[in-house]
């Protein structure tokens, strides 16, 4: 039995987001019947992930009387978009700090997508070159703004420490309630892995539990040996913090085979995922994170990995607003195909 209520919580997220069926992808596959959760469905601006991460962070920054919010992530952050507007809904101010992660993206990546919603927040916004420690970025900035006499509260790129990773303890909780009223036996859940929050807390949460399903981490920029043990510091991290034994190295796992050329740079195998979802189930994907994911679903499919008879369920992470930034590269991929 999981004891969440001891932490602070800020009331933001539409729970719980729908578990469906993608009967038409699965039969197009010819493998395992495909379900998916549906965290693009949180509800806060336009939904994702991090705003369950976010329920935990901003109810600590609400008990310690923060007057706003400062994080980090790439141009085309899920995140910073998620996080102002959060601050919003509380009535805080919100800074962000966005790191040129991708290079030669073109006008588009820079100005529409997360971009233009960051703006339309009221976001106040400045960039730093790839390569830099963003969070190490981020926390001089909270100390200059202590220095003007605010009271920021930082929160790490994507949410990801042990406060954020209890949103995805509590969504391990509901998928497996949803699970079981179903009376459906799942083998594998599938996910999108970057700043490793989502993965360790679902991971985490699945533990303490004591349900024993495997979790797939699809990475989304880092090789499969760094992210596994990135996020097996955070499961751990987490697990301490409700009170639950360690993680098993062995329940982390993480394929690196669809990361394509970089962060933030979708491969064909990308693009086809977000095609295929939308075309066949009517789901948008978006080329940075879900995209990847679900390429990664689709490959180990096909590889036989997954198999005919078995259920995997797609934790959909959210994203759609970056697709506007990648118009060219979904436009030209369909002229390929």
């Amino acid at each position: 039995m999981l004891d969440l209520e001891r932490f602070p919580r800020a009331d933001l997220c539409h729970k719980p987001t729908p578990l469906e069926s993608m009967p038409r992808l699965s039969e197009h596959l010819q493998g395992p019947r495909i379900l998916i959760k549906r965290d693009d469905c949180t509800g806060l601006a336009s939904g994702g992930n991090k705003t369950r991460k976010l329920e935990f962070l901003v109810g600590e920054a609400l008990v310690e009387k923060a007057d706003m919010l400062v994080t980090q992530g790439a141009v085309q952050s899920n995140h910073v978009r998620q996080t102002a507007a959060a601050a919003c809904r509380f009535g805080m101010d919100f800074h962000g700090l966005l790191e040129r992660r991708v290079t030669g993206a073109g006008e588009r990546y820079n100005s529409s997508g997360n971009v233009f919603l960051d703006n339309v927040f009221g976001a106040t916004l400045e960039y730093r070159d790839g390569g830099l420690d963003m969070n190490a970025e981020a926390r001089a900035v909270c100390e200059k703004l202590r220095g003007q006499g605010r009271r920021p509260y930082f929160i790490p790129g994507g949410g990801s420490n042990p406060v954020g990773a209890l949103g995805y303890v509590d969504c391990a909780r509901e998928l497996v309630e949803q699970i079981d009223a179903a009376k459906v036996k799942v083998d594998w859940i599938v996910l999108a892995t970057g700043s490793t929050g989502t993965h360790a807390g679902l991971v985490a949460g699945l533990h303490a539990l004591g349900r024993d399903i495997p979790v797939m981490g699809i990475s989304v920029r880092q090789r499969k040996e760094p992210q596994e043990k990135a996020v097996h510091k955070l499961a751990n991290d987490t697990a301490k913090i409700i009170g639950a034994s360690d993680v098993p190295s062995g329940k982390i796992m993480v394929d690196d085979g669809y990361v394509g050329p970089g962060y933030g740079v979708p491969a064909d195998s990308t693009l086809e995922a977000v095609s295929l979802a939308a075309r066949r189930d009517g789901i948008l994907l978006d080329p940075v994170y879900t995209g990847k994911g679900m390429a990664g679903l689709i490959g180990l499919a096909r590889k036989k990995v997954f198999k005919a008879g078995q259920t995997v369920i797609f934790l959909h992470t959210g994203g759609s607003a970056a697709l506007f930034a990648y118009q060219d590269s979904i436009e030209a991929f369909g002229k390929k195909k």
